[in-house]
Formats: structure tokens, C-alpha cells, sequence
């Protein structure tokens, strides 16, 4: 009877574990069946987490939730409203002329000399535990220099036994954007900023002749030494900057991580030598002074913000839109944040495994894509969008916006063939324009889940026209009250008159390749690719797409290596500015780093936008704007594509959550009922032993008396032995 034995022992042990774990399939730890930590996913791995360098929307998932700029956005007001974040007070604004005499605010910008903005920040702010803190008892850093044994054994900033803290100061902001100018660190807002702030570009001129800076291996530039013309530090808790005329825009950029503070100890801690062959440097490990800290980075599987126990303190607003109250998106009025203790980001490269967890409830926020679009939504009579019964059956919510964004296809303006501003280039790129169907994409790809762009102003911003006015002339007519694509033959006329009838060169008879670089997050899948093909044939060009990772594709951007490129862009603040500055000249990616990623250049419309940016919201910025856009639709640096419309699911137990791409510091803000959650999970994810049960019985029956007849066998031949 051993093998019955053994048998129902490991039923017993079968049943023992159920009782146990009654979820089988759950991917974290048991121990953290209740705990406060939110779980999200993540896709491309973030190439910057110094706040000098990063200008990437995944990246600002992470460092919205460290760095503290002295602003940031009303989480629940709409339109959105800048208030303070490590500011005492909205800044100070005083208007200069060429006189130096005081101007009013409302002052004709051509008069405006220079801008001075005086920030003060709050006393008592304190930073994260960090080393770069830690100090002897005599005072001195306790890393610096960096003794060998501690090196030896770091591989993580949480493998130093000693941390500190001190209070933030103005000098960090003063320091941080000295280090805009920084040579080895390649900001892309440098060029912009350096129009405006004054001195900046001087200062980048100075630090590149710094013997620091051309030393191999690098070593650390004391910022500290070279003074800014445009920035001072007025106290211990207030600095000015100086800008050269008027940039009323400035506000925005001071709720961006651009101008976070960060301190000179900091860089001195992480530019000592060996801490880069480690991964041990700004860039990998950030530091602030917001809600939460940085605790694991592996970008290939998993990042882990904690939250940062020295955080001075907010409260959840009490104030927002009419429909904010019945949302239940002010039931937690004037409590501390942040709420969520810990957030764990797991890196999913697929779709599908991202939604199947989501339904498991193992993430508690997912968007939608085409793979599962109807499973989580369907169309009501009305054209409204309308949760499935599945979804509503387990408690999900829905909440849809039109997200500032504009997503395209960019022309390398560079390039000898797709770039320049003949004539034969710009009917290429129209006729590419006309070809490639932007509704049927929209229509096939998102699901309806986007809107047609006419050009880089998405709705909602100002300058963006609706209906006839708004379209673009050069690839769409308007007929009976909408636009309608104009026809594959105007493509074709065109294409011909660029020198290339039938997709062949007219010089030479060879046909006309073109070439697209995307990532596999792109236009990189395989379905896309045919379709875009199937686009391209319709004028009898070949396309070759060259699809590489995301970081690859940058340095490609960067370089100008690039023909044709898919890519887009979230605004960073609520202005025509953010949007129109990717097109201006002196913006130029290859030339200086900046967000022009088609590298287009045109005079005319470079003159205007440094005229528009300055000014107040009416007629006349809406009179150059107008300007702008037909100058942009006449020369096509860009296939103009769609704007998003962003659905985004939630869980039940996920509270305090609204829509904003723009406000991306929301972490701090969102609560979660960790036992429905619990509940919840157990109750889609546990397992049916029933039939191991059944297997188990069946087993019994027809393998038993087998087994009996064999002892009896055994028995008897023993018996006769004897």
C-alpha cells in the first residue's frame, strides 16, 4: 500500500498549499497581500533620470515624483493652474525696459528689456536619505573622498551603510541651472533657454574651456566657482533670474524638472572615480525633495519608488472642476499626501501580458489599446464610448480625454532627398502627406481613438481653429461641411512633378526608396508596417523601415541619421509655444540639441513664432498663429498625424485619480482601498482544484487495485521463497 500511501500524502500537501495561498498566479509577494504599495507597468527603460538631461515622457513618470520644482499644477483645476510646490508664493514678476525704469504686468512685450523673476522658496524642506549627505562626527563627508572598501562593495545606492540629509536652500535651484550649461551633460533646453536667461550660453562657453571638462576620465566641474549673469542667489531661501525680454512661459517651465533643485555635494558624490562603472551617478540615482525616492532601478524589469520619509508635507486640495464631487475626487480634502507608500513599475514590452494582469487585478490602472479595445469598451447609439458589461461587472472605471498631443511622422529636413526647400522636395513630402491615410489609421490601428491633425496645435490650445478654417489646404478639401482626403491621383501628380513619375527617378529610372526608422513601440509592429507599406505602394514607392530600440532611435534623431520618423509629443505646459517651438529653426536637433527633430528651418515662420511667443492670448497672437500654420502646411516638414484621445481603465479600489497629461506629479495624490483590492484578486484569481481533485479520485479507482493485486503478488512470492 506504499504507493497509496505516497498518493494521498501529496493530496493532503495539494490541499495544505491551497489553504495556504488561495491565489496561485500572484507575481509579488505574499506578504504583500494588503500593503499600500500600487502596482503600474512601464515600457521603454528611461535613458535619463538627471533632471538636466531628461525630456522624455517616460522618464517623467519617475522624476515628477523626486524632483521638486518651486511650481507645479492645481491637481484638479481645469484649465490648469500653476501653484506653488517648493515655493513659498507664486514668483515675483517685474517688468524692465531698455531704461531699466519698471514696466506694468500687462506691458506691450516689444518694450520689455528684461524679465526678473524672484522665487523664494519654503524654509524647512529637507532632502531624501542620500550619502552624498553623511557625515563624521567631525563634520566632514563621510564619501569624500569615496574610501575603497565602500566602493568595492556598491552596486546600489542602498548598499551604502550611511545616509544624511541637510535643508534645501536657493543656492540648489541657482546650481541646477548652472548646470543647464553644463558641457559634458548635453541639455536639450539649453539653446532655448539660452535666448532667454542671461549669461547662460556665456557661462556654457566658459565651462567648456574648463581643464575639468576635457579631462579623461571626467572629473567634477565646481559649478560653484563660475558666477551666472541671470541668476542670483538674494538669500538663503530666495534666487532671481534675469531674462531677456518678455517669456511669460517662463512660469510653466519652473513646474518642470529642468529647474528642481540640485545640490553641489551631489555631483561631487556621484563624478568620483569608479561610481559611473557602477551605474552609480546622477543620471541612474535621482535625489529630491518630493513625495517619493528612487529605491530600485533595473530598467530591463523593475523600478521601485518608496516614499521619501523627509518629505516636508501637502495637502490634498479641496477645490476643483463642478463635476469634481461627484467623481469623489475631493472625499480626501485637506489630508496629507502622499497616500501610496510604495509603487512598484514592472516593464512589460507587450500588450496582452499588461491587460491580462490587469484584469487579474495585478495592476490597478491600464490604458486601452487596439488588442483589447472591445473587450473593455463599445460605442452606445450616440457615438458615446460605453464600458462593457465585463468590465463593469468587476468594477472598472472609464475616463476618456483629448490629451495634448500630437503624434506625426517627421521628414529629416536634412536629408538630400525627403529635406531642403525646393520644390522637388516639398511635392515629395505632400504627396507622401496625401498618401498616407491618417483616418484609416485612426480607424484601424486606435480604434477611432484620435483625431486628424491639420498641424501641430492639438484642440483645446490656443490658435488651434475647428472646421473649414482649421484644415489643411494642401492635403484636404473641405465637401459638405467636413474634410475630405484629396485623391490618390493629386498624390500621384505630385510625386511626378517632384521628378519621380511612377515611383522612379526620372534622371536615373531607378525607383524611389524611403526610408522610415521607428521603434517596436512605434510603427514597428508588423501589422502597422504592412499597412504602411500598402500606403506607399499606393504610389508605387518602396519602403524600408529600420526598427531598433528606443535609445538607438534617439542617438539616430540626434545625429541626423534619420530620413522618415514616427514620433510625437505631450506637451509640457497648456500654450501654442510648447507646440510651435518644435519647428523653430535655432531649435534644430542636430545643430543644438533641441526638440526641432526634423531639423526645418524657415525664416519667415522662425520670425513670427519669436514675435508670438511673448505675447498674450487674442486676435493678434491668433492672426500670427494662423500665419504659422500655413507656412508649416506649405513647406510639410511633417506628415501631420493625429492628436490622442486617451482612455484609461482603473480598478475600484483606486481613488483620487483624473485625467491631465500635462500634471504629472499625480502620484501623490491617488489612494488605494488595499483590502477590496485583496478581496477582489482572490476572488478573480482562485484557482478550481476540483478537477486535480477528480484526476486524483479517477486515479485511485483504476490504478488501485492494480497496485493491490501487485502487493498481493509480491506477498505470495515471498510466502513460496519462504
Amino acid at each position: 500500500m506504499l504507493h497509496s500511501v505516497r498518493f494521498w500524502v501529496a493530496l493532503l500537501l495539494l490541499a495544505g498549499l491551497v489553504g495556504c495561498r488561495p491565489v496561485w498566479n500572484d507575481p509579488y509577494p505574499a506578504s504583500e497581500g494588503e500593503a499600500n504599495v500600487m502596482y503600474s507597468a512601464f515600457t521603454n527603460r528611461p535613458k535619463h533620470l538627471d533632471p538636466v538631461q531628461s525630456y522624455s515622457e517616460d522618464e517623467a513618470t519617475f522624476l515628477y515624483q523626486i524632483y521638486e520644482p518651486p511650481l507645479q499644477y492645481h491637481y484638479l483645476q481645469r484649465p490648469y493652474a500653476l501653484i506653488p510646490a517648493a515655493a513659498a508664493e507664486m514668483p515675483k514678476v517685474i517688468l524692465l525696459d531698455a531704461a531699466g525704469r519698471e514696466l506694468p504686468p500687462d506691458a506691450d512685450p516689444a518694450k520689455v528689456a528684461e524679465s526678473q523673476y524672484e522665487i523664494r522658496i519654503q524654509p524647512g524642506i529637507r532632502y531624501q536619505p542620500h550619502p552624498a549627505f553623511a557625515q563624521r562626527d567631525d563634520g566632514s563627508s563621510r564619501y569624500l573622498p569615496m574610501p575603497a572598501e565602500d566602493l568595492a562593495r556598491a552596486r546600489q545606492l542602498g548598499d551604502f551603510a550611511e545616509t544624511g540629509t541637510r535643508e534645501l536652500i536657493a543656492a540648489d535651484y541657482v546650481n541646477q541651472i548652472k548646470r543647464l550649461a553644463h558641457p559634458r551633460l548635453h541639455s536639450p533646453i539649453l539653446e532655448l533657454m539660452g535666448d532667454y536667461i542671461i549669461g547662460l550660453k556665456a557661462l556654457h562657453a566658459r565651462l567648456q574651456k574648463d581643464p575639468a571638462a576635457q579631462a579623461w576620465p571626467a572629473t567634477h566641474i565646481d559649478l560653484t566657482r563660475y558666477p551666472l549673469d541671470g541668476v542670483q542667489v538674494v538669500d538663503r531661501y530666495t534666487y532671481r533670474v534675469r531674462l531677456r525680454g518678455a517669456y511669460p512661459q517662463f512660469l510653466y517651465w519652473l513646474a518642470m524638472p529642468f529647474f528642481a533643485p540640485v545640490p553641489p555635494e551631489v555631483e561631487q558624490f556621484f563624478e568620483q572615480p569608479g561610481m559611473a562603472e557602477r551605474n552609480l551617478t546622477l543620471d541612474w540615482w535621482p535625489i529630491g525633495t518630493g513625495a517619493y525616492m528612487l529605491a530600485e532601478n533595473d530598467p530591463n524589469a523593475r523600478m521601485t519608488l518608496v516614499r521619501n520619509p523627509n518629505f516636508h508635507g501637502e495637502t490634498y486640495p479641496c477645490e476643483g472642476e463642478a463635476a469634481d464631487q461627484g467623481a469623489g475626487l475631493l472625499a480626501d480634502c485637506g489630508k496629507a499626501v502622499p497616500f501610496i507608500e510604495r509603487v512598484v513599475f514592472s516593464r512589460e514590452k507587450e500588450s496582452i501580458p499588461y491587460w491580462n494582469k490587469f484584469l487579474q487585478g495585478y495592476y490597478d490602472a491600464s490604458g486601452v489599446s487596439s488588442d483589447n479595445f472591445d473587450q473593455a469598451v463599445q460605442l452606445g447609439g450616440q457615438g458615446d464610448v460605453l464600458l462593457t458589461d465585463e468590465m463593469r461587472e468587476r468594477g472598472i472605471r472609464l475616463t476618456t480625454a483629448v490629451a495634448p498631443t500630437v503624434m506625426y511622422t517627421g521628414f529629416n529636413m536634412l536629408d538630400p532627398v525627403v529635406g531642403g526647400g525646393s520644390e522637388r522636395a516639398r511635392k515629395l513630402r505632400l504627396a507622401l502627406s496625401i498618401a498616407i491615410d491618417q483616418e484609416e489609421f485612426i480607424s484601424v490601428f486606435l480604434n477611432g481613438r484620435g483625431l486628424t491633425a491639420m498641424h501641430p496645435l492639438p484642440p483645446d490650445i490656443f490658435g488651434y481653429r475647428e472646421g473649414e478654417a482649421g484644415i489643411n489646404p494642401y492635403v484636404f478639401d473641405w465637401v459638405d461641411g467636413r474634410a475630405k482626403r484629396k485623391s490618390i491621383e493629386e498624390a500621384r501628380r505630385l510625386l511626378a512633378e517632384a521628378g519621380y513619375p511612377g515611383g522612379r527617378d526620372a534622371a536615373t529610372g531607378e525607383p524611389l526608396i524611403i526610408n522610415l526608422d521607428t521603434t517596436g513601440t512605434g510603427l514597428g509592429d508588423k501589422a502597422r508596417i504592412d499597412w504602411l507599406t500598402k500606403q506607399f505602394r499606393k504610389i508605387d514607392l518602396q519602403l524600408v523601415v529600420r526598427s531598433t530600440d528606443y535609445n538607438r532611435f534617439q542617438d539616430k534623431i540626434r545625429k541626423g541619421n534619420a530620413q522618415l520618423f514616427f514620433w510625437g509629443w505631450n506637451a509640457d505646459y497648456p500654450d501654442p509655444e510648447n507646440f510651435l517651438f518644435l519647428l523653430y529653426g535655432p531649435q534644430s536637433k542636430v545643430a543644438s540639441q533641441g526638440e526641432n527633430a526634423a531639423n526645418y528651418a524657415n525664416p519667415e515662420y522662425d520670425r513670427l513664432f519669436e514675435r508670438m511667443k511673448a505675447m498674450a492670448d487674442g486676435p493678434e497672437r491668433q492672426a500670427l498663429i494662423d500665419r504659422m500654420m500655413a507656412i508649416l502646411q506649405h513647406d510639410a516638414p511633417w506628415i501631420w498625424g493625429f492628436y490622442e484621445k486617451a482612455y484609461v481603465l482603473q480598478h475600484g479600489w483606486l481613488m483620487n485619480r483624473k485625467p491631465g497629461k500635462i500634471i504629472r506629479s499625480a502620484l501623490k495624490y491617488q489612494r488605494i482601498d488595499t483590502a477590496l483590492r485583496a478581496r477582489q484578486r482572490e476572488a478573480w484569481n482562485r484557482p478550481d482544484i476540483g478537477p486535480l481533485f477528480a484526476m486524483a479520485g479517477l486515479a485511485l479507482v483504476v490504478v488501485g487495485p492494480a497496485v493491490l493485486a501487485y502487493r498481493r503478488r509480491e506477498r505470495a512470492t515471498g510466502r513460496k521463497a519462504a
